[in-house]
């Protein structure tokens, strides 16, 4: 799983997402949103007013609180499966038991407190008519964890995941960039 060597010669950390824009060479993926929409949004995905804390605090919560989370998961499934097959029953039975303890717990709340905020949104996480960096961010997250295991995610969050999923916007992004494991493009109805 490491970067190839022409990665690092955007980014020494030789980690992904990274944009390159003139002579500017942006790593991270909420400095990167906030670019593009500081750049080039001409005063779109900006927050009402009201969902300005919102905003910000989905913006950085999706990569700080959320995403490690889902990443630990993914790694406590991925030992196991990558490891000899004499010991991944062990291995297996560890990281299900630190799991259940440790992970799922604190996943259901962020699914509680994620759901609790979509409820009183009635769309957007800023709360406002168009998606902002606070979308721009979750949405990944949430798109993961809805594949991978989602049961706890409530209907407001899987509506959410729906409704992105069906704007035109996200439509013509997945015909010009390609499907991905999380999304694929839709057929008209």
């Amino acid at each position: 799983m490491l970067a190839p060597p022409e990665l690092k010669t955007v980014n020494p950390l030789g980690s992904a997402p990274v944009i390159t824009d003139g002579e500017l060479n942006l790593a991270e993926s909420g400095a990167i949103v906030e670019y593009i929409i500081q750049k080039y949004g001409s005063g779109r995905a900006q927050p009402p007013e009201s969902g300005k804390i919102d905003n910000l605090y989905f913006t950085h919560y999706a990569e700080a609180s959320l995403m490690p989370m889902l990443v630990n998961k993914l790694i406590f499934t991925m030992i196991p499966q990558r490891a000899p097959f004499i010991i991944r029953p062990l291995l297996r039975s560890v990281f299900n038991t630190v799991s259940a303890k440790l992970l799922d717990p604190r996943l259901k709340a962020h699914a509680e407190i994620i759901e609790s905020h979509l409820s009183k949104t009635d769309g957007f996480f800023a709360g406002g008519e168009e998606p902002t960096s606070a979308d721009y961010m979750m949405i990944f997250c949430l798109e993961v964890w809805a594949d991978r295991g989602g049961e706890v995610l409530g209907p407001k969050t899987k509506a959410y995941i729906d409704k992105v999923h069906s704007r035109p916007a996200y439509q013509r992004a997945l015909q010009k960039g390609g499907e991905y494991a999380y999304a694929k493009v839709q057929s008209p109805s």
